[in-house]
């Protein structure tokens, strides 16, 4: 099963959370027993063992959390970087995938300048789209012309799309 690398990953959940708090708990009560109760060194090493556990997760977490923002800002830095270099550029959200199929996907679409929402097709990618992904395309001059209206349905050639990122 692949992730969903647009989605920002959290590092603080409900369950970490409560498991944090019991171990702080277990961790003072655990101390105070060791200091009154003689030859209780298994409960320091319990709860040494117990504080290094949760400090992994936490470490774990932040890890991620600071690598996606890492990657997510090295891919918007391509995407300007697209963009500055020339050419007819535009960005588009992927709002849903629809239905997936070996030569492409049926997508929808929000043309971020226009905020515009329209379906369209997209052809197989070597990444896979996720909803949420901005795509910076070069569109298609024969399929949306100034003065025309919107076709029905878009169809993003895969050589077209330059680059892609989180939503922002």
């Amino acid at each position: 099963m692949q992730i969903n690398p647009v989605i920002k990953p959290k590092v603080a959940t409900p369950a970490l959370l409560v498991w944090s708090a019991v171990t702080l708990v277990l961790a003072v009560v655990l101390t105070v027993l060791s200091f009154t109760i003689s030859g209780t060194v298994w409960l320091l090493v319990a709860l040494t063992t117990l504080c290094v556990v949760v400090l992994l997760f936490w470490a774990r977490r932040l890890r991620g959390q600071r690598q996606w923002q890492t990657d997510t800002a090295a891919q918007w830095k391509r995407i300007e970087s697209l963009k500055a270099a020339g050419g007819t550029t535009t960005e588009i959200t992927v709002l849903t995938v629809d239905a997936l199929q070996p030569t492409g996907s049926w997508v929808t679409i929000r043309w971020n300048r226009f905020d515009y929402i329209q379906p369209a097709w997209i052809e197989a990618l070597p990444e896979p789209i996720w909803p949420g992904s901005v795509l910076l395309i070069r569109p298609d001059p024969a399929q949306v012309r100034p003065g025309a209206p919107w076709p029905e349905t878009y169809r993003i050639s895969g050589d077209h799309v330059l680059a892609w990122a989180p939503l922002a």
